[in-house]
């Protein structure tokens, strides 16, 4: 059972004859959301293609924007700040920010699904100053101090 979270979404006038962003299964956690545009990105080429939208995302939420998993594999399109975060306060147009890093130029028609939108909750933080900071397995270590990479034994 989902529970569902009424999000404002105002259609502007380049949205005219598209859908709105929707689920593709009852199991899918983003919706995909559509261009509102025609662009064409070159290889490392970058956009924020249109969709039409401006949303009033509820306060203590966000909307997500990430990559849809068959454009990266098939074509290398991405989104080169993933996940991209929709503020409650925003109001403009929802542009998604599109990257080509494959190797042929890709074109993006309009009506084509773009990108995923994810509705999360949102826990702010604050700061508690200390002096020093609890003892942990990992400790100091940094990148790649896990290990993971099984070709290069570590």
């Amino acid at each position: 059972m989902h529970s569902e979270i009424p999000v404002p979404v105002k259609r502007l006038p380049h949205f005219e004859g598209l859908e709105l962003p929707a689920y593709a299964t009852d199991g899918a956690a983003g919706m995909d959301v559509l261009a509102a545009e025609d662009v064409t990105l070159p290889p490392g080429g970058r956009h924020a293609v249109a969709t039409g939208l401006a949303l009033a995302v509820p306060d203590g939420f966000e909307v997500q924007v990430r990559p849809r998993s068959g454009l990266a594999l098939k074509h290398g399109i991405s989104l080169p700040n993933t996940p991209g975060t929709i503020d409650s306060d925003y109001r403009g147009e929802l542009k998604i920010i599109l990257i080509n890093l494959g190797d042929q130029p890709f074109a993006i028609r309009r009506g084509d699904r773009v990108a995923q939108l994810v509705l999360a909750p949102v826990v702010r933080a604050t700061w508690l100053k200390v002096d020093e900071l609890d003892e942990t397995q990992r400790g100091e270590g940094g990148f790649g101090s896990t290990g993971g990479v099984v070709a290069l034994g570590s």
